[in-house]
């Protein structure tokens, strides 16, 4: 079916209903939009994160029905320099690999990532297994996950203001390995909704040679599918990210419309921080995604926004041909 101008317009018509459709679950992701003071930044910022639950939730593991390979690369304020002309802008990579697993009632998951910002670089190894359960018309899981982070300062490349300052004045780095761990709860329903809240380095763990120190953060993430009546070729995908570390709150929205299940494009807006256009494709299991960041906030006069690529593949696990073989004693 050819795209045409009618087309479009009545995604847009519906577009303005979807607010009256919407479930409890984007609602109370709203109310919680309230907080007016939120500012500041905790952990990585994704502008993909309605694709990347691992990240945030370790309960996600197993939910997409298969093996799930997820990769990304974020360069965050592009650009970005010090005065020496050094890259000091945030960068963030990370690769995710989960699967279901029907012996142990729910699935599994990995992830290694890396963050690097100015002269600090971050790299972690989490593994973590989720329980899922049928409730009602959805699927209900708990997640566990344990990590590893080496954090690693490299002293060298500061400039002291004091020359007796012995930390900065070494020509060295120093590096700490710390553990920690996260816990996650989601409830979906496939093809329709989810909602997901997760806590992540709870221990909030510190390093003895860095003084590096995790802080404890929280994710209340949702997102909803809204089929267009009488043109089936049209879905739209609205979700939201809440993040709080105690301190100061985090949020992202967005809206994606996807065309015939395969092509993508939408809308994002991070509070205080950038208004995001995304757009992607999936074809054959393979999903790819782009995403770019147009800054609002006064960081925009020294960079040329953010950029992020995300690969996705899953495989999928046939296991009704398991149920599906069986013998009939009356045939033998």
């Amino acid at each position: 079916m050819a795209i045409t101008v009618y087309n479009l317009m009545q995604a847009l018509k519906y577009s303005v209903k979807l607010y009256h459709h919407c479930t409890f679950v984007i609602l109370i992701l709203l109310g919680v939009l309230w907080v007016s003071e939120s500012k500041g930044q905790q952990t990585s910022l994704i502008t993909n994160y309605m694709f990347s639950n691992m990240v945030f939730n370790p309960a996600y593991a197993g939910q997409s029905g298969g093996i799930s390979i997820t990769g990304l690369i974020r360069e965050q304020w592009f650009g970005f320099k010090d005065s020496d002309g050094n890259k000091v802008a945030p960068e963030t990579m990370f690769l995710t690999i989960d699967a279901p697993i029907r012996a142990i009632h729910g699935g599994i998951g990995g992830m290694v990532a890396q963050d690097r910002i100015g002269f600090f670089k971050n790299t972690s190894v989490k593994l973590g297994y989720a329980y899922k359960a049928e409730l009602g018309s959805g699927i209900f899981s708990a997640g566990l996950q344990l990590g590893f982070q080496n954090g690693k300062f490299d002293y060298s490349q500061f400039k002291a203001v004091s020359a007796d300052d012995p930390l900065l004045t070494a020509d060295q780095a120093k590096s700490d390995m710390i553990f920690d761990l996260s816990l996650g709860l989601m409830y979906r329903v496939p093809d329709k909704f989810y909602v997901g809240l997760s806590g992540d380095q709870l221990l909030q763990s510190k390093g003895k040679n860095t003084q590096y120190k995790l802080q404890r953060t929280f994710y209340l993430t949702g997102g909803y599918q809204y089929d267009i009546p009488n043109h089936p070729v049209f879905s739209l995908q609205p979700s939201a990210i809440v993040m709080f570390d105690g301190a100061a709150f985090q949020f992202s929205v967005s809206g994606l419309v996807w065309y015939n299940n395969k092509f993508y494009g939408g809308l994002a807006y991070r509070f205080q921080d950038a208004v995001s256009v995304l757009a992607g494709l999936s074809i054959k299991g393979f999903r790819l995604g782009l995403a770019y960041d147009i800054g609002i906030s006064k960081m925009m006069k020294y960079s040329n926004g953010s950029f992020e690529v995300m690969l996705n593949y899953v495989l999928k696990i046939e296991t009704e041909k398991l149920r599906r073989s069986y013998r009939n004693t009356r045939f033998l």
